[in-house]
């Protein structure tokens, strides 16, 4: 027997969890306490939101388990704009909060005891794998065993952990042996109910190849048989690179990248290196007679919602259906192992896309804003290959998501699952303690204030990171929206603090440029070669244009 707590803490150190970020609360102080002894490094962040969104820059930035906890009610409802994130994106982050006392609850009746709700887990489940609740002493090693284990099995996406905050100063059963004892809610889809079982949802290892033995000869048969192949690679696909640009060399095929997979093929010359919203990218998709989609679900934001037509043949490698296309192959499993499984079986042949791919984009960037692409070539500039780059919801930041290539992948971090703008400062702490390469946020004015007090949390654990503050005055992408659409800025425009100023506050170095072009790129550079946190602030009285890849620019439509 062990406090709830340490048991716990002991299941996530069991799971190599090395950073924790939460923030506390008379129900959670057990937890605090016994991470004080753990290996565990735990951050203290100043809003809950923050705990989700630095857990999710965590896993994207490593592949591995990000930790996010809170206290009751409040606490555990600020996370859910973060886990909805995560969830969109697919990353595997753990959120683990408390509930009211064991002994004060009663099913079914609300008694307005502190932080409590008629039903915690359910806020979650449109956003989660999985919940998981302990709400006896029993259930709590094998509730955080099995959230855990779902939180990392394939397909990733969040999932939530629960437990009674009696339960974590009482002692409980450790080890995984009543590792049945909890009850696991899976959501069945989202805002459906939940469905309760008295054993946690399967979640063992990526599905076999096995089963695909005739599905894998006919794909390769229609692959081989095409005339004009096009590979769309998705964020399922950024940990398959290799055998990626294995299959795409045999083929001589153009690759297109989501945002999520950015980087996977940086310098093969199959890589076309544009988002199929600039028009030239986009038409290869419609010269293909076969597209290959690896790890992609193909979402609305990467396909106009939709208005890429339907490609004669499509081939999907995914561990999930996928339903907003039509797919004449599918090949569920992992997408390393069936992609190099293609890759052997499929016949080469001599061709070369580098001269179709140089004048794509010699098209396309003669119709670019001449402005972005010196920011563009500013960011270029400074950031080294290992750098970790984490764009907000701003027009900077989409400019990048769409046209910046970084050296690997999982070095460029974009919140355009679910679209949730003050993700970039926030979420770069995770990144920052995660022991790659130097980390940078970019955020608009508007978006870095969702999230600016964290600015203290970066101040007291010393994180190596640099915030960039593109201040236009207001919610640039927004004003755009409103003059397309033949009025004049209502409700946008915002008074904005010094935040030289307030960094300098913090004790935090602190530097305003005007503009985004030498300048900018020389100051970034220096900030990104300092190992102390910093704030660089990019004053823009004239905003960029918005890029094609932002929907009022979508050159499709439905």
């Amino acid at each position: 027997m062990s406090p709830g707590a340490a048991v716990m803490v002991e299941e996530l150190e069991r799971a190599g969890v090395e950073v924790a970020f939460g923030l506390p609360g008379v129900h959670n102080l057990a937890l605090w306490e016994a991470l004080r002894s753990s290996s565990i490094r735990l951050v203290g962040v100043r809003h809950e939101q923050t705990a989700a969104y630095a857990a999710d820059g965590y896993a994207r930035a490593t592949g591995r388990l990000g930790v996010a906890l809170t206290t009751t009610g409040p606490g555990a409802a600020n996370t859910l704009a973060g886990v909805g994130e995560a969830w969109a994106s697919r990353s595997p982050i753990l959120v683990i909060a408390t509930d009211i006392p064991s002994g004060l609850r009663r099913e079914g009746a609300y008694r307005g005891i502190l932080h409590e709700t008629a039903g915690q887990a359910d806020m979650f489940a449109p956003v989660v794998k999985a919940t998981h609740v302990a709400h006896t002493a029993g259930a709590v090693a094998g509730a955080a065993a099995a959230a855990i284990r779902d939180a990392l099995a394939a397909p990733t996406r969040p999932v939530y952990l629960e437990i009674s905050t009696d339960l974590l100063a009482a002692d409980v059963p450790d080890g995984r042996h009543d590792a049945g004892a909890g009850v696991a809610h899976a959501p069945v889809a989202a805002g459906a109910a939940l469905a309760a079982s008295t054993s946690s949802p399967a979640a063992g290892p990526a599905i076999a190849l096995a089963p695909l033995d005739g599905a894998l000869e006919q794909a390769v048969a229609r692959i081989d048989a095409a005339a004009r192949p096009l590979i769309w690679a998705g964020g399922g696909a950024r940990d398959a690179g290799d055998e990626v640009a294995r299959l795409a060399g045999k083929l001589g095929a153009p690759v297109l990248t989501t945002y999520g997979a950015a980087g996977i093929l940086s310098g093969h010359r199959c890589l076309v290196g544009l988002p199929p919203h600039a028009e030239p990218a986009g038409r290869l998709w419609d010269e293909a007679d076969l597209v290959l989609a690896i790890g992609s679900d193909l979402d609305g934001v990467q396909t106009q919602n939709f208005a890429q037509p339907q490609p004669p043949a499509l081939i999907a490698v995914s561990l999930e259906p996928v339903g907003n296309y039509r797919v004449d192959v599918a090949l569920t499993g992992e997408a390393a192992a069936v992609t190099a499984a293609l890759a052997d079986r499929v016949t080469a042949r001599d061709a070369d896309p580098r001269e179709r791919i140089a004048a794509v984009r010699a098209e396309a960037c003669g119709a670019l804003d001449a402005t972005a692409l010196r920011f563009l070539d500013a960011i270029r500039f400074a950031l080294p290959g290992d750098a970790v780059l984490v764009a907000d919801m701003c027009i900077p930041g989409y400019w990048l998501a769409g046209f910046y290539t970084p050296a690997v992948p999982r070095r460029l971090q974009v919140p355009l699952g679910w679209g949730t703008l003050g993700y970039a400062f926030p979420a770069s702490l995770g990144p920052a303690l995660a022991g790659g390469g130097p980390v940078v946020s970019v955020s608009g004015d508007g978006g870095f204030l969702y999230a600016c007090g964290e600015l203290a949390t970066v101040a007291q654990e010393r994180i190596p990171l640099t915030a960039v503050v593109v201040d236009d005055g207001g919610y640039g992408m927004l004003r755009y929206d409103q003059a397309k659409a033949g009025g004049t800025s209502y409700g946008v425009d915002l008074l904005t603090p010094d935040f030289a100023a307030l960094a300098a506050s913090f004790g935090i170095r602190a530097e305003t440029v005007e503009g985004l072009d030498d300048e900018f790129g020389e100051a970034l550079a220096r900030h990104v070669a300092d190992p102390e946190p910093s704030l660089l602030v990019a004053k823009t009285p004239v905003p960029l244009v918005p890029p094609p890849n932002t929907s009022p620019n979508w050159y499709r439509r439905t």
